[in-house]
């Protein structure tokens, strides 16, 4: 007998609207060319919920707050990452916080939270501003520096301290150099629709296999440095290896390699790039320049920046949030369904990979009006309580949002004043710079952003 409630499922699922594509292929070539651009105009063509394909296969895509609420939160554990974010993750990274799922994900999360609160987080603010200060003392007036590769080896020095506690001028140059590599060698993979198969000897399989070697020996070997070490240390690894599960377990070797390389990779990438377009878009904004230079002087008066600072640099937070919006570094992210769900009438089958794109929602023009302007006012703390909750999601939402969010949180907000106090960026003339996700796991420049040192006197 037919329910009901079954009859009125039945009548009220809505088909998920596809937009116009080529035969046999669909999508696959603008995806693989100009996927933001697409990703546009499936929202302009089709509304909040739309949907493309890469050769036979469908991608329905949501770009509602509403949706992100229904399918990262509500139904989190209905949805998993899918096969093709497995396959391409789990031989470089294993099964760290980022690729593990159900319940074994659910312990990594619990055993690794301490760390990341804000109470915690808080005693690494002076290496962020550390680095900051070491690195802007190498660049004399007048310098031209590819900005987006200084970014990187602060943040990369950052990470390499809080994590292995080592300083990344000497002992891990190397590791960088490795994950670099592993970062690429992922970014392609994630690009194609059928990447070459991890054990063909392809030659750029074989530089991920030699780095990925390399990063895991080298993580191993300071496992072993740590656990022969009576010292209690304060970096994320020593408190890795005193963390205990419920059951008291502590995590075995194997996994905390894997959650090494997940941090190392992902607490160094992310904030990178969205400094290196928050320079591009001061450079471009003189008067947001002059605000955010003027809060540091003022705050800081030449010191260098601390944890209680913070609360008196609001505008810097404001620059970085914005930058976040406009330049979000994980612009798409991808579900994939462990069952038949219905989300606001539309049916999602079992196996489908429903796509979420923060690019979208926070290009949104009812939500964010004048989507295309650098407004850092929009996060005033007035107007961003007026923001529906789930419009914004640099971070992701629900019990899988970013463990790290809180740290590259600060750590953007503390950067960014420390350089102000020192140096104006001035972008190098005939640059024309647009994101490139075709090319990394996250949306960098097409190419590196010259930019010319101005010394403060």
């Amino acid at each position: 007998m037919v329910t009901e409630l079954e009859t009125q499922e039945k009548t009220t699922v809505k088909p998920i609207p596809y937009i116009k594509e080529s035969p046999v292929v669909g999508s696959l070539f603008k995806y693989q060319r100009d996927r933001l651009n697409l990703f546009m105009r499936m929202w302009r063509e089709q509304g909040p919920v739309s949907g493309f394909h890469m050769g036979p296969f469908a991608l329905p895509a949501f770009f509602s707050a509403e949706h992100v609420h229904s399918i990262l939160v509500e139904h989190a554990y209905d949805f998993d990452k899918g096969e093709s974010i497995h396959n391409v993750f789990r031989p470089v990274i294993g099964n760290g916080i980022f690729t593990s799922e159900g319940d074994f994900h659910r312990r990594q999360r619990k055993i690794m939270a301490p760390p990341f609160q804000p109470r915690h987080i808080a005693s690494y603010a002076d290496n962020m501003v550390y680095y900051g200060e070491q690195v802007q003392q190498r660049w004399q007036d007048g310098a031209r520096i590819n900005i987006d590769e200084e970014m990187t080896t602060i943040t990369m020095s950052i990470i390499g301290k809080v994590l292995f506690n080592v300083d990344v001028f000497t002992e891990t140059d190397e590791l960088g150099a490795a994950m670099a590599t592993t970062l690429n060698f992922v970014g392609h993979r994630l690009a194609r629709l059928l990447p070459t198969p991890y054990n063909w000897p392809t030659p750029q399989n074989k530089r991920a296999h030699q780095a990925i070697a390399l990063l895991r020996s080298r993580i191993q070997q300071m496992i072993e440095e740590r656990r022969a070490s009576a010292e209690e240390g304060n970096d994320f690894l020593s408190i890795l290896l005193r963390a205990r599960d419920d059951e008291g377990k502590p995590m075995d070797n194997e996994q905390l390699i894997d959650e090494c390389l997940t941090l190392f990779g992902a607490g160094h990438e992310t904030t990178a790039v969205a400094l290196t377009w928050a320079w591009y878009l001061l450079a471009q904004h003189p008067e947001q320049y002059r605000k955010l230079q003027e809060e540091a002087r003022n705050a800081l008066g030449g010191r260098a920046a601390t944890y209680a600072d913070l609360t008196k640099l609001p505008y810097s937070q404001q620059v970085f949030k914005e930058t976040l919006r406009m330049y979000p570094p994980a612009y798409a992210m991808g579900r994939a369904a462990l069952k038949n769900i219905v989300i606001d009438g539309y049916q999602v089958h079992k196996g489908d990979v429903v796509l979420i794109t923060p690019y979208v929602m926070h290009n949104r023009p009812d939500y964010f009006p004048r989507p295309f302007e650098f407004d850092p006012e929009r996060f005033t703390p007035e107007r961003e309580k007026q923001l529906p909750r789930y419009a914004y999601l640099p971070f992701g939402a629900g019990p899988r949002i970013c463990i790290g969010n809180y740290f590259a949180m600060m750590e953007g907000q503390l950067l960014l004043s420390t350089l102000a106090q020192h140096v104006t960026f001035e972008l190098v003339p005939g640059q024309q710079i647009t994101p490139d996700p075709g090319k990394s796991l996250t949306l960098r420049p097409d190419r590196h952003v010259q930019m010319v040192v101005r010394r403060h006197v």
